[in-house]
């Protein structure tokens, strides 16, 4: 479950039926493809997402990644259950990074490459991680836990070039939505001066969102694609958010809407802000969180619109939808991988160690460990 030889990689193409051209053609392929300087960011794949199915947690196990010593896992907590469970997708090699999706009644996962890996295998699940239907992506996606969105049988993928490729039929073909840059050069992104993508995801019309860094102060870097082309989509910015350059650090669509995370300044000047909007154009931001030079080591959603973010330093703070406040949890448990925010305001904290996991959850101001996983990680397996 967390490690598989390389010739599997072959034996998933085979499985999606995708001709006879094998691994190769997937490598020239997406080097085809890449037509200008990579212009897709990278962020902490670490996160978890809550929605009405229940949790996934996404975070790295193992050891050193300079010796392919590590591991990315998945792990699920059904809705109505308090135990988490580990659910990796197997037959692909998961060094790279996970890079999930959820949707009601499912998740989507993407593996960034690895090894010899140059494209990115796709795989789904709606029995909350029992059978995986394997798929496939044939570039390198984007480093950033929002690089994958579904909406049905639509999917959209950032890919490491900062090119957008989009899916009308459950990732079985793909097609090309924006060529690398085509933000960057597009009127709404030269006015906040574009310099890398960071998100893709779904207004409430169905539209095609993307997240963006930008240069220049006032711009959020949210933006739509519509009649044939990309345009700003907010939220407004005034006062202090207004005077330093703007990063979009989470785009994800809600059944209320879309929650994005955002980032102003930088070192210790950097603040957190949180927006969200039920129609894709009227948005309401949240008070700042300065971050006191923290960075973001894991972020993620619950249900509502809510937001959570975990920083390096060990603090960890929530914010409950449109009008609330942060709420700045106890010091994380030492080693703590990711967060999950649970229905009811309960928040766990996935501590990572070799290959057990433990699991503490929040009791008022305490974390109290409430279940341990032993991994079944295969160190020198990758090498």
């Amino acid at each position: 479950m967390t490690t598989t030889p390389r010739r599997s990689l072959c034996a998933l193409m085979a499985l999606v039926a995708l001709g006879a051209a094998g691994c190769g053609s997937a490598a020239s392929r997406s080097a085809a493809g890449s037509t200008s300087p990579a212009v897709a960011a990278t962020s902490p794949l670490a996160s978890a997402i809550t929605s009405q199915d229940g949790a996934w947690a996404v975070l790295v196990m193992g050891g050193s990644a300079a010796d392919e010593n590590n591991f990315w896992q998945l792990f699920h907590r059904p809705s109505g259950s308090t135990r988490w469970s580990l659910v990796t997708p197997p037959a692909v090699a998961d060094n790279g990074g996970l890079v999930a999706a959820a949707e009601t009644g499912g998740l989507e996962v993407a593996f960034r490459p690895s090894q010899d890996l140059t494209f990115s295998p796709l795989t789904s699940t709606t029995d909350n991680g029992q059978h995986w239907a394997p798929g496939l992506l044939y570039a390198s996606i984007a480093a950033v836990p929002d690089a994958l969105a579904v909406q049905g049988k639509t999917m959209l993928a950032l890919l490491a070039d900062g090119t957008i490729d989009q899916s009308a039929t459950r990732g079985a073909t793909w097609a090309r939505l924006a060529q690398a840059r085509a933000i960057a050069t597009s009127t709404a992104g030269s006015r906040c001066g574009v310099t890398a993508l960071t998100a893709v995801s779904f207004a409430p019309s169905g539209s095609a969102l993307a997240g963006a860094a930008c240069a220049k102060a006032g711009g959020t870097g949210v933006f739509v694609y519509t009649d044939g082309g990309w345009r700003a989509s907010g939220p407004t910015l005034t006062g202090s958010l207004a005077s330093q350059p703007v990063r979009v650090l989470r785009l994800t669509s809600t059944s209320a809407g879309n929650t994005a995370l955002l980032m102003s300044g930088t070192g210790r000047h950097a603040s957190l802000y949180t927006a969200w909007t039920s129609d894709g154009s009227h948005w309401t931001l949240s008070p700042a969180f300065p971050t006191g030079g923290g960075q973001v080591k894991a972020s993620g959603t619950g249900q509502g619109g809510l937001t959570w973010v975990l920083l390096s330093d060990g603090r960890a703070m929530t914010i409950n939808g449109s009008g609330a406040a942060w709420r700045v949890l106890p010091a994380s448990p030492t080693g703590t991988a990711t967060l999950a925010a649970l229905p009811g305001g309960m928040v766990d904290a996935l501590v990572a160690a070799g290959s057990k996991l433990t699991v503490f959850q929040l009791s008022g101001s305490t974390w109290v460990d409430t279940q341990v996983i032993e991994v079944p990680v295969q160190y020198g397996s990758s090498s």
